[in-house]
């Protein structure tokens, strides 16, 4: 039984091994309706396998929103500076301090700074300032549709009427090896 049982496993370890059906390695099975036939499987130029070579890549985006009091008139509004689609972080909050600096303001601090995002600032509107309202929200998002909505409602705390005064984003952006 023993004997029977080796001859069995044998017999069916010594059969050829077809990659395809009934075609020999390399090639893989064509026709149909009765007529069969084996075609070899293509080859790139030198034989060897095709390496999937990368054409560019996504490099990321910065930007920033610095904010500071107005020197000409310190009760009046913020002076703010933005920066959008810088290389670095670093290159993004100093233009914005620098932007922040031209528009009249001193004491200038970064508010928020961002990459391959959107964001959006909104502050009470003229007749709710007037009101003694103050709160001003700034959000960065993955869309400027969505970054716009979450700062008006931050901002809107307490029933103040609020409207987003700036948005912008600072997406990645893709850069060709070519």
């Amino acid at each position: 039984m023993k004997r029977m049982v080796c001859l069995f496993v044998l017999a069916l370890a010594s059969g050829s091994a077809f990659a395809e059906g009934s075609c020999p390695p390399g090639s893989y099975p064509i026709g149909g309706q009765g007529v069969q036939g084996c075609a070899p499987i293509p080859q790139t130029g030198s034989g060897e396998p095709r390496r999937m070579v990368p054409d560019g890549k996504w490099e990321t985006r910065w930007g920033a929103v610095a904010e500071g009091k107005n020197a000409a008139d310190p009760n009046g509004p913020t002076a703010t500076g933005v920066a959008v689609s810088q290389k670095s972080k670093k290159a993004a909050t100093q233009l914005a301090l620098q932007e922040c600096k031209r528009a009249g303001g001193r004491e200038c601090e970064i508010r928020i700074d961002y990459y391959n995002q959107c964001v959006a600032l909104a502050d009470p509107t003229a007749a709710a300032r007037n009101s003694g309202a103050t709160l001003s929200s700034i959000v960065r998002a993955e869309t400027l549709s969505q970054a716009s909505a979450m700062a008006k409602q931050r901002c809107e705390v307490g029933g103040q009427q609020c409207e987003v005064i700036y948005s912008a984003c600072s997406l990645s952006e893709f850069k060709s090896f070519r």
